[in-house]
This record gives structure tokens, sequence and C-alpha cells, in this order.
């Protein structure tokens, strides 16, 4: 009886201490309870952003000094002698649509002139596909307006072709009719096809429709003799098409709050597109539903015709030989390896970044202020930029319709000779929230769905946020592509970007890697690829370094020009300073200069460019026995190898304690 007495108040003291317990926790939840929200990028960067980067510094000249062999070029794209006004009577109106995104429209309007000046004939300002007005964007702006200066197109190209804003009304009828002559020709159509084929019908039927749809209409390398068709290309792309107000606004607004941090700052751009990675077979270098997207685009293209290859390609081979993208893992290891700390301010440009956040994930833990358009413009700031837009419906998810039991013991009779496998057990549920993401269908139909109209709408919107981080990346300290050249003879945004900087600033610090090398340095230390020995990283140095100078513009010239003349606008729309530091002329394949045989520039830039030099000169003057921004961790780090004081293997993330004497 007395055991049992026992066994009561036991039982009775664990009930009331349970109890206590969570009258304690309720009321202590109750106390300490905070609202959960959803995470979302910064909109705007917090004002005592500069003071967590740390004290100003100065630039170090082997991370961010400008090239010297290259400070002799000078951009010059004005036309030379022998060059007429359009003539007042031309041959005919020529009508455009561009499809694409903002590389492609950007090199297909620079087409476009150059073919109206070839053929005298008035150009229709271009109607750009991805931003008319039933892709939903804003009614005040009209395609081509939506992202450049229409009247700014037109005044600057006034010697050079007539441009009109649209048809007249005789030829708008017709047009409607679908009764005029309509091309679609590509980026590699030559000078005999517009002069032999449209220009005839041209002069009959005084209108023509160009389709253009993969990012040019006019092959990239033309005969010397017209190098005016070429100057004018780079008129266009490089002064003619500005952006609207409202957009380079913004734009010199993110610049001068990047200038504000009071460190330089460099320009990245992944180029993870689905359509390149699909185009180049480099899906095994994604998981998961990713790698099922890009075979299934790839897919599509064999079956439109436009890639001629096996649907299954080995990505790793394709890597090798530099046809698939560095990752920004890489690059951020690169960029450590040439020296930059983690706290360099890394402007992240890009619409659009297949993979999302993920993939970003190493190269925002290497380096700890990797910002994009979110984190320096607010929600008003690119709200106000759209424009008022009318509201769209939700996008609801309509999953497929269910197969009754008839047509399923139907589909069970067709399923193939006996004997077969039992049917599988049931699936769980599947939850809506789990079918309503942008890549839901993949998992219950093997055909994408059309665009919903917030899909068109984003589209379009993308132009502007490229338009935005161009206008960044040219005017960064350094710039790095993370994809460009791709293979595929599309224009890309880090291709065009580079080919502006070497137009306008040719010695500002611009890599140009070589990803088939590239790949090949990391196959040497995959084991050890945050451990990295000292001759590694020589040799990577070696090779960035190089890819900044003569020899690394000489090497991607022989692959960017034949593709895209806006990413190797030399020799045509450059000059020389000093003629006697002129290199020997490089030819291509077919025998057209690639790099070198500048003219010397006008006298009046010669004289500019001295006044410039003797103010940098002082100013160097005034810096000596200034510490450099940052010191070299890795040469350092084989210094005291050879001592034997540390190991031979550091892992990047344990670099900055050393090199930081503040700290």
């Amino acid at each position: 009886m007395a055991f049992v007495t026992k066994i009561k108040w036991v039982v009775l003291s664990v009930v009331t201490l349970s109890v206590a317990s969570i009258i304690i926790h309720l009321s202590l939840a109750k106390l300490w309870s905070v609202n959960l929200v959803q995470y979302k990028a910064l909109p705007i960067l917090p004002e005592d952003f500069g003071f967590v980067l740390g004290r100003q510094v100065i630039k170090n000249k082997k991370l961010w000094g400008s090239i010297e062999s290259l400070e002799t070029l000078q951009p010059n794209a004005n036309a030379r002698s022998n060059y007429s006004v359009p003539k007042e009577h031309s041959n005919g109106f020529i009508y455009a649509k561009v499809f694409g995104g903002f590389a492609k429209i950007r090199s297909s309007i620079s087409d476009l002139v150059a073919i109206s000046r070839l053929l005298n004939a008035t150009l229709v300002i271009p109607e750009i596909q991805e931003s008319t007005h039933s892709k939903g964007i804003c009614s005040k702006f009209k395609s081509f307006s939506y992202i450049y200066n229409e009247e700014q197109f037109i005044a600057y190209l006034k010697n050079d072709v007539v441009i009109a804003k649209s048809l007249p009304e005789s030829l708008l009828e017709r047009r409607k009719r679908n009764e005029i002559p309509t091309f679609k020709p590509t980026s590699s159509s030559s000078l005999n096809f517009y002069i032999k084929e449209i220009l005839p019908k041209l002069k009959k039927s005084k209108v023509i429709g160009l389709v253009i749809a993969n990012g040019g209409a006019l092959q990239s390398i033309l005969p010397t003799s017209m190098a005016e068709i070429q100057r004018l290309r780079c008129r266009v792309a490089f002064h003619a098409l500005q952006f609207r107000p409202e957009i380079q606004m913004l734009g010199r607004r993110m610049v001068h709050k990047l200038r504000a941090l009071g460190q330089p700052f460099l320009a990245f751009h992944p180029g993870l597109l689905r359509e390149t990675l699909a185009y180049n077979g480099c899906a095994e270098l994604f998981q998961d539903v990713h790698t099922e997207l890009i075979q299934h685009q790839r897919s599509q293209m064999i079956k439109e015709g436009i890639l001629k290859e096996e649907l299954n390609v080995n990505s790793h081979s394709r890597r090798e030989k530099g046809l698939c993208p560095l990752m920004p893992e890489e690059v951020g290891i690169l960029l450590r390896v040439m020296g930059y700390p983690s706290k360099t301010v890394i402007y992240l440009a890009g619409s659009e970044t297949f993979g999302g956040q993920r993939v970003l994930i190493p190269l925002r833990s290497m380096f700890m202020n990797t910002l994009d358009r979110t984190s320096l413009c607010s929600e008003k700031e690119l709200s106000d930029l759209v424009g008022p837009e009318t509201p769209l419906p939700l996008n609801r998810f309509q999953p497929p319709p269910v197969k009754s039991e008839k047509e399923l013991n139907e589909a069970w009779k067709k399923a193939g000779p006996r004997p077969r496998p039992l049917p599988p057990p049931p699936d769980r549920p599947i939850y809506q929230h789990e079918k309503e993401g942008w890549y839901a269908w993949i998992t219950e139909t093997p055909t994408e769905p059309d665009p919903s109209p917030m899909d068109l709408r984003m589209k379009a919107h993308r132009l502007l946020w490229d338009a935005l981080d161009y206008i960044v990346s040219l005017e960064a300290d350094a710039f790095f592509p993370g994809f460009n050249n791709d293979g595929s003879r599309w224009s890309d945004f880090s291709s065009l970007v580079m080919g502006h900087r070497l137009y306008e600033t040719a010695s500002f610090r611009t890599y140009r890697p070589d990803r088939k090398v590239v790949a090949k340095l990391f196959n040497m230390t995959r084991e050890n690829l945050y451990h990295p020995k000292h001759n590694w990283t020589i040799l990577v140095q070696e090779h960035l370094n190089k890819s900044l100078t003569e020899e690394g513009l000489i090497r991607q010239s022989l692959l960017s020009k034949p593709a895209i003349f806006l990413s190797h606008p030399l020799p045509e729309c450059s000059c020389r300073i000093d003629s006697t530091k002129a290199t020997n002329p490089v030819k291509g394949e077919d025998g057209q200069v690639l790099y070198g045989g500048e003219d010397v520039c006008p006298k009046w830039m010669q004289h500019a460019n001295e006044a410039v030099s003797l103010e940098k000169e002082g100013v160097k003057s005034e810096d000596e026995g200034l510490t450099d921004y940052e010191s070299n961790d890795f040469v350092d780090e084989s210094e005291s190898d050879k001592n034997g004081s540390k190991s031979n293997q550091t892992p990047l993330w344990d670099q900055d304690e050393e090199m930081d004497p503040n700290d």
C-alpha cells in the first residue's frame, strides 16, 4: 500500500512540474514574440554602409591601375573624307521588327542603320518586340522609346541616314494587308545579299520589311573599302543609342552611390542565360530541375533547326573546350587569387541569372560587398522607371486535366509487352504551393506553357534592368565577364560591354579570360580548390594579367570580331595618339586587320591627351609613399613558404587577416 502511495506522489509531482514548465514557456514566448517577415533584398543601401567597408583607401595599381600599352588608343568613330550626307530621294523605306533581349536589340539596330545607309533607304524607327504595348508596358511609351531616346537617335544620325518615326499612310495600309516583301536576314548576311536581292525589290516596292531574330542583320567583318560602314555602326551603338533620360539619371545615381563608398568597384556579369546554356550543352553544370529546363530548351532548338547536334552531350568536356561559362564560384576564386580582398565592392550585373541566388552564394560568401541594382535602388525608383501599368490578373496555376479510369486502363493496355512491372504506388499528395513555381510545368507536362501576361511584362522590365547594369558596367574600374563569345555568334551583354569599354576607355581594366585555359587550371587544383598552391596562383595571375594587355586583346579579337563587330571595333573606330607605339597589324583568317594599323589621332586629341598625362604625373608624384590598397597575399604567402614559416596551402577565407594592416 505504501509503495502505491509513493508512485501516486511521484506521478503527481511530475504532472505539476510539467504544467509549471508549460506555463513558463508560454509566458516567455508571449514576452519575446517577434514578427517573422519574408526575406527580400535591401531596398536601398543603409546610410552607414560606407563605414562598414572601412576607411577610404588608395587604389592598388596592380588591381585597379590602367593598362599602359593601351593608353594610346582613343575613340574616333567620326567619318573620314569623302563621306556624303544622305541623298534627298531615297530608294524606299525599311520597316523592321527586332526580337530578342537587350544585347540582340542593340546590335540589331546598329546593323539596321548600316543597311539603310548601304541601300540609300529611309529607316523607320525599329519596333522592339519585347517592349510593345501587347507586353503590358506603360502606355506612355512606344516600343523603341521604352529604352532609348528617340529624338537623340534621329538627331545624331541626321548626316548618316534619314530616319522616319512611321511609314506614310499609303505604305502603312499595304503593310497591314501584308503586301510588302519581308525578309529574315541573319547576322551572317553578306553585302551581296542586300545589293543583289534586297535592293531591286526595295526600288520596286518602295518598302520592305525585315524581321531580325538572332541579334544581327549584317556580317561582322566587311571589306576594307567599307570602313565607313563600320564606323557608322560604332556611331550608332556608342553615341546615337542613348537611353531615355530617366534610365540615364538612375544609372548615374547608382554609379554615384558606388563611388561614394570610397573605393573602386568591379562589375561582374555571370552570363548565365538558359538559351545560351542550352545551345552549348552545359546542362550537367547545374542540378535538379535546372538541368531538365536546359535540356528541354536544347530539345526545342534541335526541333526548330537552330541547333544541329545531339541532345545529350558531355557538359564537362564542353567546359574543357571553353564552351561553358565560368561559374560565379570559380570567378570568386580567380579574383581572390588575383589579390582582391573580401571587402572589394563587386557589382553583379545582369537582369537574369539562371540558377537563381543559389549559384551566387559562393561568390557572396567570398565577397561580402556584392551588390546589385536592388541594393542601390529603392522600390519606388524602379517602379518610377517602369511607369504606371495596368494591373494584370494573378497567375493561377491550372493543373492538367485528370484522366478518367477508362483512359488509364487504355493506357495500361498499350503500355508494352508483358511481363510488365506493377503500377507504382500512389504518390503523396502534391500541395498547391508546390505547383505554383515558374518551373512547375516540367513535373506535370512535357510541353512548356505559353508565357503568361506577367511573364511578358517581366521580360520587358528586364530590358530596363539591363540598361541600368550597362551604364554601371561601363563606369566600373574593372570588368569581368562570366560568359562571352559562347560560340552561338549571338550578341551577348558582356561582349557589348567589353567592346564599348575598348572603344571609350581602352586602358581601363577589362579581363578577357580564356575559358579553355581557366578550365585546365581548375582541373589541376580541383582537389584543393580553396587551398591553392603557390605555383597554381602564379599561373592564374599570369593568365589574367596577360588577358588585360595587347596579348589578351589580340587573342580575344580572333574569336569576337568575326562574330560580333561591336565586341571589337578596332581598328576602324579608334586612333592612336603616338604613332611610334603602333603595333604591327594582326590579321584574321580572311586577311582582315583585327588589331593594329589604326589612324593617327587628330592634333586636338593629341594636345588634350598631353594635358591629361601631365595631370596624371602630378597625381603620381603626390601619391608616392602612400600605401597601396591591398597587397597580393599569395605572393606574400610564397615568401613565407620559402622560409618554412607557413604551409604552402592557405584557405582563401583567411587571407584578409594577413593583408589588412589596420586589423
